[in-house]
Order: structure tokens, then C-alpha cells, then sequence
């Protein structure tokens, strides 16, 4: 009974920062034609996804899907899109799914905000590598929802909420958190605590976050933060301290950074939780920018029916050319196959 009515009460309050949707302002966007790649996951007969919260890709090309069900559960799929296996079958630390990562080596990161634990698995799934954060003491009972009244101060090694990942170069580990911290978080890469940016307050100024919703780190070490109810992103240098915010591109939803030498981030403008009146008619695009901030394109549009978007949740794109994203509402994961777009856009 705990877990549903936690389930039940962190959709709600997930559902209130996603009223107050922003059209993006920039103009002139040219639109990157892309292809979907239709039945892209082959489900076992019998299966289905809930709430495709959270998708990534390993180095062979396998994609991971992290989804809401009647429990929380993540599958992996290989390359042409055949369900391999189930990972972490009733584990204590899935309570809420909200993000899976795939870094550098294979390991498989997941951030569950209602368990408030961040947890390493093993490349093939099968072995706990590490954990951040603290599971809620069972007998004090699962808290779907902060206290009122003042906020408690934001400790350096426990989550409110914690909701995305990131990696930089020499291994240390950021993390943004979340619903109800309003910060990110560094770790060196045996977890140990370096630095943070903001704080349990939330705020609007550089450096400060109203629930920073996605975090991907480039090749840079800067840390791209999805400042969701601030309606903006936030670029971070390695140290969490503020270089600019971009405020153009609607609302700050979701951000992923692609690999290779050159690198582009993508950002996602979702139409919101609940879908609410009006909100299609100017949300639901994703945008394709250089490290810079140049936009150079922009691709789909909300709708219920594939190739539409309804709550990108997530998105992966190892390859720039290939992206995989992961939507709530749909209880779908696609596929697109981009292709070169027109000359960029001003900033």
C-alpha cells in the first residue's frame, strides 16, 4: 500500500511544475527532416512498457529502457531491438524510475526519485557497483512529498527527488537533484563529495535551479543543466560555476549531449504532463544546437500517434544522427533517423 500511494503522490506533484509551459522565442528554426524507425523494441508476447521515463545505449548499440509499470522495472534490448533481459528484478532501489545512463565503460547508472538512490550496475546488469544516496527508512514510512514548512538543508550525500546523471572526462560523477533539492551535485568517481551548485532553495538566478530536470555533462567538462521550471538550461563549467543560460527554447525539459569529436547537444521543449489545452500549439519540438549555443535545427511536434511526441521524457543520442526518446504519456520508446538540415538559425 506504501508504494502506490507513493507512486500516486509523486505523479501529482510531478504534474504541477509542468503547468506553466513556455513557447520558444527564437524564430527561423530550420526543421531537420528525420525518418522514424517504426516497431523499433520487440516486447516479449505478453509484455508491455509503462512510462518510458529514462532510455540510453551502450557502446554496442543495446538500448536500455527505464519505465514505470506496476513496478519499476528495466529492460535491455540489443542492437535490432530484441528484448534480451530484464535488470534488477524487484530491487529495493527502483521505487520511481526517472533516469537510466550508460557511461563510458559499459556500467549502467539508474536515478529513481522515490527511492533517492543512484545506483551503478555492472555493464551485463548483473552486480551492484555503487550507490549514492539513502532509501527513506522503512519505518518511518516512504514520505511521497517534502515536509512543509522550511525546507531541510540539502546533505552532501543524500537526494530529495534526484533525477538525472552525468560523467566528465576524468570520471567524476554529477548529478542533479531534483524535485525538491534544487541543486547539482559533484562526486570524484569513488562517490566522494567535491562540490554542489544551488541549493534545498529553489532560485532563478545563474547558479540556481527550479528543479533541475536533466544533466548531461560534454567533452568540455561543462555541465548542461535542464532548468525545467525556471523555463531555461543552464551551462555550468567544471567547478558548477555558471557560464550562461539559454532562455529561448521553451521550457527546459530534457537535455543530452551526443559523443563522438564533434559534439551536439539536443534539448527538448515537451509539451507537459496532463497534455493541458493550448499546450500543443506551442511545445513538443526538440532543438539541435553546437556546444556554442548556435541552434541548427529543430525536429517534431506533440501529438498522441507515433511519429508525434506526447512528454518526451528522455532522450539518448550516443549518435547525433540516431536518437532514441522516451515518452510518459505515450508509454512508448521511438526511434529517428536524422538528416542534414538547413543553415542554422541565429542564436
Amino acid at each position: 500500500m506504501k508504494r502506490i500511494l507513493l507512486s500516486i503522490g509523486l505523479t501529482l506533484l510531478a504534474l504541477s511544475p509542468a503547468l506553466a509551459q513556455r513557447k520558444a522565442t527564437i524564430q527561423n528554426v530550420p526543421e531537420i527532416p528525420f525518418t522514424p524507425v517504426p516497431n523499433f523494441l520487440k516486447l516479449p508476447v505478453g509484455e508491455y512498457l509503462g512510462e518510458a521515463v529514462a532510455v540510453a545505449t551502450n557502446s554496442k548499440g543495446h538500448t536500455f529502457v527505464f519505465h514505470r509499470s506496476n513496478t519499476n522495472r528495466l529492460f535491455e534490448f540489443d542492437s535490432t531491438g530484441k528484448f534480451l533481459r530484464e535488470i534488477g528484478a524487484g530491487f529495493e532501489g527502483f521505487e520511481f524510475a526517472h533516469s537510466v545512463r550508460v557511461d563510458k565503460y559499459d556500467n549502467i547508472w539508474t536515478v529513481d526519485e522515490g527511492s533517492n538512490m543512484v545506483v551503478k550496475f555492472s555493464p551485463d546488469g548483473s552486480k551492484v557497483l555503487l550507490v549514492l544516496g539513502r532509501r527513506p527508512l522503512a519505518v518511518l514510512g516512504m514520505q511521497a512529498a517534502p515536509p512543509q514548512g522550511p525546507a531541510k538543508p540539502a546533505g552532501k550525500y543524500e537526494f530529495c527527488r534526484p533525477t538525472d546523471i552525468g560523467w566528465d572526462q576524468q570520471d567524476n560523477i554529477f548529478i542533479s537533484d531534483g524535485y525538491c533539492n534544487n541543486r547539482v551535485v559533484k562526486y570524484d568517481k569513488d562517490g566522494r563529495f567535491l562540490a554542489q551548485a544551488g541549493s534545498e532553495k529553489a532560485g532563478s538566478g545563474l547558479g540556481q535551479f527550479n528543479l533541475p530536470h536533466g544533466l548531461q555533462v560534454d567533452g568540455q567538462g561543462n555541465v548542461w543543466v535542464a532548468d525545467r521550471t525556471n523555463n531555461r538550461y543552464q551551462v555550468l563549467d567544471n567547478n558548477l560555476k555558471p557560464i550562461r543560460e539559454i532562455t529561448n527554447l521553451g521550457v527546459g525539459w530534457n537535455v543530452c549531449v551526443s559523443g563522438g569529436p564533434h559534439q551536439y547537444a539536443f534539448l527538448s521543449n515537451s509539451n507537459p504532463n496532463g497534455n493541458q489545452p493550448g499546450t500543443w500549439d506551442n511545445t513538443g519540438e526538440i532543438y539541435k544546437t553546437e556546444l556554442d549555443g548556435t541552434v541548427l535545427g529543430k525536429f517534431g511536434k506533440a501529438g498522441k500517434l507515433a511519429p508525434g511526441f506526447q512528454v518526451v521524457h528522455m532522450m539518448d543520442c550516443r549518435n547525433p544522427n540516431e536518437l532514441v526518446l522516451g515518452e510518459i504519456e505515450s508509454w512508448r520508446v521511438q526511434k529517428f533517423i536524422l538528416k542534414p538540415a538547413a543553415p542554422a538559425a541565429t542564436k
